[in-house]
C-alpha cells in the first residue's frame, strides 16, 4: 500500500529540518571506519593492555587482527527485576559468539536506575539525568576502540534510550539490542490500581498495600504493564534493533537464551569481517525515527519517549518536535489496549501477536516505511515474525497468523480501538505540552476549573491528606522541570487524583514536570515547555486563574485577562532540597544545561555542521542529493 500523505509528509519535513546535522552526522560516522578490525588502529601497548586478561585461545584471536571483537555493554544488577537476568547473559554471548570464530568481551557496565523503586522518592530526581550519565557510561565503554560490533543489554525505563545514544555516538559500529524479557503474570493490574486507590483513601493498610505490590511485582523481569520499559521494547523492534519477536519472551527459558545466542551471532554476521555490514548509525534515520513515533502511537506507548526519541534522534543529528508527534498521532489507529490504556498486560500482548503484528499491520496499511535499514539488512518486513525454539534448540521464525489471537487486547489496522493514536499536543499562553488520553474518558478531555498551584508533589500530597482537594481544580504542579529538579515523574499523585475524579471532582493536571507511561485517567498536561525556570509562563499563574486543558482543540489556556497577564512577575521557590542530598550535588551539571523538554532535555549537542571546506565529488550538486542517504555521506565525505 501506499504510504499515508502525513507519514510521508511528516517524514520529508524532518529530513528538510535535519539536513546539516544528520550530514555532519553521517560524515562523522564515515571518518571513524577504519580498514579491517578497529583494534588495528591500536599501538602494541594500547592492545596488549586490551587483552591481557583473556584466554589464550580468544587472545591469539585478537593478537591476530582478523576476526571481530564483540563489546557486551550491561545495565545489569540483582536489585533492578527487569535486569537481574542479564547476570548470566555474558556467559551466553560469549560461547555464542566464540562457537563462530570471533570473540566478545564485556566492554563496560552502565548505570540502571528503578523508577518504581525511586518513585515519589528523592532519587527519582536523578532518573531522567541517569539517561546522559548512562550514554556516556556507553561511550567510555566502547572508547578503548577495540570492538567492530557491540551488544546492549537493556530494558528499562532511562536505560534503553541511554545505550543508544551512546551507541549513536559511535554510529560506525554495528549494534544489536539485547533484552531480557518480562516477568510473568500477576495479580491483574486493575487490582493493583484498586488497591492503590483505597490506600490513597485510607482504606487499605500498608501491609495490604505491599501485599498487592509484591503480588504484582513478584520475579525476574519488566513489570509488565505497558509503561515505559515496554514502550522501549516496542520501539526497539520496530525501529529493528532487536531480533524479530525478542522483545517480549520471558528470562530463564530455552527460547530466551536461544534468542540472546542469535542475537550474539547477528552482531558478528553486521560487522566489517561479517560480510553485511550495518553500522547503527544507517539504521537509525529519518524514516525509522517516524516509525518509532508511529509505533508508540498505535500502541498507546509511554509519554516518556516524547523526550526520549527526541534526544535519541538528536544524537543521530536529525530533529523532530511535538508538531511531528501530534500529527502522526492524529491518522495512527489505536492497535492495542495494554494496561493503563486496558487492562490486559504485556505477555496478554505477546500471546496475541505482539510486536511483529504491529508492525505488519502498520505497514500494509501504509502507516510505516518498510524501506529502511535493521540489523537483518534492508527491509522491515523481515521484522513481521515471530520466534520459536527449533529442534536443534536454536531459534526458527515463523509468519505470524493473519487474526489476532485476542481483538480485546490487539487488532488490525482495518478495525483498531480508535483512529488516532491517543497523544495531543496542547498550546497556548501557558506553553506547549503534551497530553496521554487514550486511557482518559471522553467526558474529561476538556477540563475548566480554578487553578491550586503546588511547588512540589509532597505539597500536593499533604493538601490532599488534609482534605483540602474535595472540590473541582486544576493542579498546577510548578518547578518539576529539568532545570528546577531534574524532571521527576509525578506518578505517585495518581491514585489521589484518580480518586477526587472518581468523587465526580472535575480535575487536571498541568506541570513542567514527567509523569509515568502509566499515568492513566486523570488528563494531565505535561512536559510544559518552556520551563519555569527557562521563562515559561506557568510562573505567571495564580490560585484561582480559570485554567482550561482542552485535549480536543488542542489548547492551554489560563482564562485571565491579557493585561493581568502582562503584568504579573514570574513565581518563585526555594529548590535547594531539590539540589542537596541522595546525591543530587552531583548532577548539577546536567540542571545547568539541559535542553528544553520539546529538545529531549537532553545535555549534549547536535552534531556540528559539516564544514564548508569539505569539497563534493566533481560534477555533483550538493542540493539534488537526498539528505541522509548513503550517497550524501559518500559524496560528503573526504575520502
Amino acid at each position: 500500500m501506499a504510504l499515508h500523505p502525513v507519514v510521508e509528509q511528516v517524514t520529508n519535513r524532518i529530513i528538510k529540518r535535519s539536513r546539516a546535522s544528520r550530514a555532519a552526522y553521517l560524515a562523522h560516522l564515515e571518518a571513524a571506519r577504519v580498514q579491517g578490525v578497529q583494534r588495528g588502529a591500536l599501538s602494541c601497548t594500547n592492545l596488549a593492555h586490551g587483552f591481557a586478561a583473556f584466554p589464550a585461545n580468544d587472545k591469539l584471536k585478537l593478537r591476530e587482527q582478523k576476526k571481530p571483537s564483540v563489546a557486551i555493554v550491561s545495565s545489569y544488577n540483582d536489585m533492578l527485576s527487569a535486569h537481574q537476568p542479564f547476570e548470566y547473559f555474558p556467559k551466553v554471548i560469549k560461547d555464542a559468539v566464540r562457537d563462530i570464530g570471533a570473540v566478545a568481551q564485556f566492554a563496560g557496565g552502565v548505570p540502571a536506575m528503578c523508577d518504581g523503586v525511586t518513585q515519589g522518592q528523592p532519587g527519582m530526581e536523578l532518573s531522567l539525568f541517569s539517561r546522559d550519565t548512562i550514554a556516556m557510561a556507553t561511550a567510555v565503554a566502547l572508547s578503548h576502540n577495540m570492538f567492530d560490533a557491540a551488544l546492549y543489554l537493556g530494558i528499562c525505563d532511562k536505560i534503553v534510550p541511554g545505550l543508544l545514544i551512546g551507541a549513536l555516538h559511535f554510529g560506525h559500529i554495528p549494534g544489536v539490542f539485547v533484552p531480557g524479557g518480562p516477568m510473568t503474570t500477576g495479580i491483574s493490574n486493575k487490582e493493583k490500581a484498586a488497591i492503590r486507590q483505597r490506600y490513597a483513601k485510607g482504606e487499605a493498610t500498608r501491609e495490604e498495600l505491599l501485599e498487592g505490590e509484591s503480588a504484582s511485582y513478584h520475579g525476574a523481569g519488566t513489570c509488565t504493564f505497558y509503561g515505559t520499559a515496554n514502550s522501549n521494547q516496542m520501539l526497539m523492534e520496530m525501529m529493528g534493533l532487536h531480533l524479530p519477536g525478542a522483545a517480549f519472551i520471558t528470562p530463564g527459558t530455552p527460547l530466551r537464551d536461544a534468542l540472546t545466542a542469535a542475537a550474539s551471532h547477528q552482531a558478528v554476521a553486521i560487522s566489517q569481517q561479517g560480510g553485511s555490514y550495518m553500522p547503527i548509525g544507517h539504521i537509525v534515520d529519518e524514516k525509522s525515527i517516524v516509525n518509532a513515533i508511529v509505533a508508540l502511537h498505535a500502541t498507546g506507548g509511554s509519554t516518556n519517549h516524547t523526550l526520549h526519541l527526541v534526544a535519541i534522534a538528536r544524537a543521530a543529528g536529525i530533529v523532530i518536535d511535538w508538531n511531528d508527534f501530534d500529527e502522526l498521532s492524529k491518522v495512527v489507529p489505536s492497535l492495542t489496549r495494554i494496561y493503563p490504556n486496558g487492562e490486559a498486560d504485556v505477555n496478554h500482548f505477546q500471546a496475541a501477536g505482539g510486536p511483529g503484528f504491529v508492525i505488519r499491520e502498520l505497514l500494509d496499511a501504509g502507516l510505516a516505511h518498510e524501506d529502511v535499514n535493521t540489523i537483518l539488512g534492508h527491509g522491515l518486513r523481515k521484522h513481521c515474525m515471530e520466534p520459536f525454539l527449533g529442534e536443534d534448540g536454536k531459534v526458527v521464525w515463523r509468519d505470524l497468523p493473519q487474526q489476532s489471537g485476542d481483538d480485546s487486547v490487539l487488532r488490525p489496522a482495518t478495525n483498531p480501538f480508535a483512529s488516532n493514536g491517543g497523544m495531543v499536543l496542547v498550546q497556548g499562553n501557558l506553553g506547549r505540552a503534551v497530553m496521554k488520553v487514550s486511557a482518559v474518558k471522553h467526558e474529561y478531555h476538556v477540563v475548566e476549573a480554578p487553578a491550586l498551584t503546588f511547588d512540589s508533589q509532597e505539597e500536593f500530597m499533604q493538601a490532599y491528606k488534609d482534605g483540602k482537594l474535595n472540590r473541582d481544580f486544576v493542579a498546577v504542579i510548578r518547578f518539576q522541570g529539568p532545570r528546577a529538579n531534574g524532571m521527576p515523574e509525578l506518578h505517585a499523585l495518581t491514585p489521589a487524583l484518580s480518586n477526587l475524579q472518581d468523587a465526580g471532582f472535575k480535575v487536571a493536571m498541568v506541570t513542567d514536570g514527567r509523569m509515568s507511561g502509566a499515568s492513566g485517567k486523570v488528563p494531565a498536561a505535561i512536559h510544559v515547555s518552556p520551563e519555569i525556570l527557562a521563562g515559561g509562563p506557568l510562573g505567571l499563574v495564580r490560585n484561582g486563574d480559570i485554567i482550561r486543558v482542552d485535549a480536543t482543540s488542542g489548547t492551554l489556556d489560563a482564562l485571565v485577562p491579557e493585561d493581568v497577564w502582562a503584568a504579573r512577575t514570574m513565581a518563585t521557590a526555594d529548590l535547594s532540597k531539590s539540589h542537596i542530598g541522595m546525591g543530587r550535588e552531583l548532577f548539577a551539571m546536567f540542571r545547568g544545561h539541559s535542553s528544553p523538554a520539546e529538545e529531549g532535555a537532553a545535555t549534549f549537542p547536535l552534531p556540528s555542521p559539516i564544514p564548508t571546506t569539505v569539497p563534493l565529488h566533481e560534477g555533483v550538486d550538493a542540493n539534488e542529493v537526498v539528505p541522509g542517504s548513503d550517497e550524501d555521506f559518500l559524496f560528503r565525505t573526504q575520502k
